[in-house]
C-alpha cells in the first residue's frame, strides 16, 4: 500500500513539471514582455512660427521694374472704400508707404464716418514685392469689418495682391477686392494725391 502511495505521488510530481515546461496556450494571454519597447520622444512645440511669416520673410527686397510707377506710389497717402464713398459724409483714410533699405511697407485704414456705418473700417498691412507699370504687387492682408456681415466679424483677403492702375489715374485698386463672406465688391483704392503745384512769384522790381 505505501509502495502504491508512492508511485501515485511521482506520478503526479512528473505531471505538474511536464506541465511547467509546456509553451503557453494560445487560448490564454501571453506574458507581459520584459522590456516595453521603446518609444523616440517627438519633437517639443517651441519655437514653432506661422508659414505666413516665414513667407513674409522671404521678401526681403521690392522688385521695382519701372521708376515712374513706384514715384507715383511712394506718393499714395489715401485710401478710398467704395462700399460706402457714395454715403453723404463718407470720407478717406490715411495709407503710408515707408522704404525699409530695400523693401517697401504699405499699412492704412480706414474708419467708416457715414451715417449708419460708424464702426465699420478696412485695413490694409503688408510688404510690396513688384512694382510694375500700372501694377503694385503686394504680399499682406486686407480685413473688412462691416457689422451686418458674419456678425461683425472682419473678413480677410491675404496673400499675394495685386493694385491696378490705368492710364492717367491717381488710383490702384485691389483687384481681389471682392469680400470672401458676402462676395460685395469692396472697390478698395489706394491713391496718390499729386502735392499743390507752387506758382513762381514774380520777382520785384528794385526802385532807382
Amino acid at each position: 500500500m505505501q509502495r502504491f502511495a508512492l508511485s501515485l505521488a511521482l506520478v503526479i510530481l512528473a505531471t505538474a513539471a511536464h506541465g511547467q515546461s509546456q509553451a503557453p496556450s494560445p487560448y490564454y494571454p501571453a506574458p507581459p514582455p520584459v522590456d516595453a519597447p521603446k518609444v523616440e520622444q517627438g519633437q517639443p512645440l517651441t519655437g514653432l512660427s506661422s508659414p505666413l511669416d516665414q513667407d513674409q520673410q522671404k521678401v526681403t527686397r521690392t522688385v521695382i521694374d519701372s521708376d515712374a510707377e513706384a514715384q507715383l506710389f511712394a506718393g499714395a497717402i489715401k485710401v478710398v472704400w467704395g462700399r460706402y464713398a457714395k454715403i453723404k459724409g463718407a470720407k478717406p483714410g490715411d495709407v503710408t508707404v515707408t522704404k525699409d533699405g530695400a523693401l517697401w511697407r504699405v499699412k492704412g485704414r480706414i474708419d467708416s464716418v457715414a451715417p449708419g456705418t460708424e464702426g465699420d473700417w478696412a485695413a490694409i498691412d503688408g510688404v510690396v514685392e513688384r512694382i510694375s507699370a500700372g501694377t503694385v504687387q503686394i504680399r499682406g492682408e486686407v480685413a473688412f469689418r462691416i457689422a451686418k456681415v458674419m456678425k461683425g466679424t472682419p473678413c480677410k483677403v491675404g496673400g499675394t495682391l495685386h493694385f491696378k492702375r490705368s492710364g492717367k489715374s491717381q488710383v490702384w485698386r485691389l483687384a481681389e477686392g471682392d469680400n470672401p463672406c458676402d462676395g460685395v465688391q469692396e472697390m478698395f483704392d489706394l491713391v496718390y494725391e499729386k502735392p499743390p503745384e507752387k506758382k513762381p512769384v514774380p520777382a520785384q522790381q528794385k526802385r532807382s
